[in-house]
């Protein structure tokens, strides 16, 4: 079963604004994703292009760029099982007043742009998008002990092997 991952998630300015912070990262915790990397950071130009890399040249940019600088975001970066299917699954598809309920763009946003967070599509992307925003040593490494009661694999739970 062993499938740890890590992802990428980005609290983004309209959810600082609604003071969501808690409500996000709970979500999270929740589930039973580890935070090994989180912190808030004012996005620069420099930093958005790198990210948009794709769409720097585009007409839109400015404007993505200037929500996305609108205020401080806080990013974090979670490890668990399938981190990227799930982690994308918990904050629902892109449109607010599309996504599920249940998730957090489905219980939380009614927005078809600013969708309260992002969080990375594949692997690739998130360890790109880790790179752009953590450097190495503030991504950490521990062990926790709901790590063993939420990913047992057998019916006494790990920590009665």
């Amino acid at each position: 079963m062993n499938k740890t991952e890590r992802t990428l998630v980005l609290i983004k300015p309209d959810a600082i604004q609604r003071t969501l912070i808690g409500e996000v990262v709970s979500r999270f915790e929740k589930k039973g994703f580890k935070i090994v990397a989180m912190k808030m950071i004012q996005l620069d130009n420099d930093t958005l292009k790198k990210w948009y890399h794709e769409y720097k040249d585009a007409t839109f940019f400015p404007q993505i760029a200037s929500y996305m600088s609108w205020t401080p975001i806080v990013a974090m970066v979670l490890e668990g099982y399938n981190a990227v299917e799930l982690v994308r699954r918990i904050i629902g598809t892109r449109k607010g007043y599309e996504a599920e309920a249940g998730s957090i763009r489905g219980d939380l946003g009614m927005s078809g742009g600013n969708n309260l967070v992002h969080a990375s599509d594949s692997l690739e992307n998130a360890k790109r998008e880790m790179g752009i925003v953590f450097k190495d040593e503030e991504i950490h490494e521990y062990k926790t002990i709901t790590e063993q009661l939420i990913y047992s694999e057998d019916e006494l739970g790990g920590v009665f092997r």
